[in-house]
């Protein structure tokens, strides 16, 4: 069993951080692994990525949206609850080396994973410009913490209640046409906002990384389900990746797969019970 030793409301009634007792797998831990968690004997097991570690206090922080039945529970568990698994590290861990300057783009959930990377690829003498993207200010998250770890921050929001009004390929488009010389980019957020980051940069011949998290059983490469297609090859993103090279990706492949359940993860999460008892006022 997994301690919970601290959660926190990031957003109401939409994001929630998690600190969980896991000491060996802190231990092991790197920016760009995952886990995947269940939180009891009749739960599914789903993937988390990683918002920090700390190797002596044996903690792994993770931080999630509530999005479906599973994510729902998840977030009605307390300080001093446990999780039944906390799976990991998993996947191959994020490449960290002195790369040059590095533009590190998060739209919504997928800023989470960038604190780790951000921070190691800074230490490892990077420029490090971050753009970070949501519907609007009110679903920005980590702002400060990303701020934090790169040398230049921007924020784009659909809607311009915060930062550039637009999206965050207008930003990287805008750092092009500018003349910013860019090493690397590295993408993580919604599907179609790497697709369209990784088509921007592709006739720049700007090396362009993804994170891709397609649907998972296990996480360690036995059911094949979250198969891609990477430069017509057959991958798997919990033993392949997550990482991959965005210019290879097949994105509307990507896009098909991640969408042919979600009939049944609508129907799990308004009448399988992802509403728990705390939310019911039971508890």
């Amino acid at each position: 069993m997994y301690k919970i030793v601290k959660r926190e409301v990031l957003i109401e009634g939409d994001t929630e951080l998690m600190e969980v007792y896991a000491p060996r797998i802190a231990k092991r831990i790197n920016a760009g692994n995952f886990i995947m968690l269940r939180i009891s004997e009749k739960g599914e097991k789903i993937p988390m990525s990683i918002f920090d570690y700390d190797r002596k206090k044996g903690t792994v922080t993770i931080i999630f949206k509530i999005i479906g039945k599973t994510t729902k529970e998840l977030s009605c568990l307390k300080e001093g609850d446990s999780l039944l698994n906390f799976l990991g590290p998993l996947g191959k861990s994020t490449d960290i080396e002195k790369f040059g300057t590095v533009v590190c783009i998060g739209g919504g959930i997928g800023t989470v994973p960038f604190n780790p990377i951000c921070r190691d690829l800074k230490k490892a003498g990077n420029k490090v410009i971050s753009i970070l993207g949501a519907r609007n200010k009110d679903l920005l998250i980590l702002e400060k913490e990303i701020g934090n770890h790169s040398n230049e921050l921007y924020i784009a929001t659909d809607d311009g209640t915060k930062g550039q009004k637009g999206f965050v390929t207008d930003v990287l488009k805008k750092l092009i046409d500018d003349g910013v010389k860019i090493d690397r980019v590295i993408a993580i957020g919604p599907i179609i906002m790497m697709k369209f980051v990784s088509q921007m940069t592709k006739p720049y011949g700007i090396k362009t990384i993804v994170s891709l998290n397609p649907i998972m059983v296990d996480g360690t490469g036995m059911c094949g389900c979250c198969r891609l297609t990477i430069g017509n090859e057959t991958k798997f993103g919990c033993v392949d990746g997550p990482d991959f090279d965005g210019h290879l990706v097949d994105f509307d492949n990507l896009m098909l797969r991640n969408n042919r359940f979600l009939a049944e993860e609508k129907e799990a999460s308004e009448h399988g019970g992802g509403e728990c008892a705390c939310k019911k006022g039971k508890a």
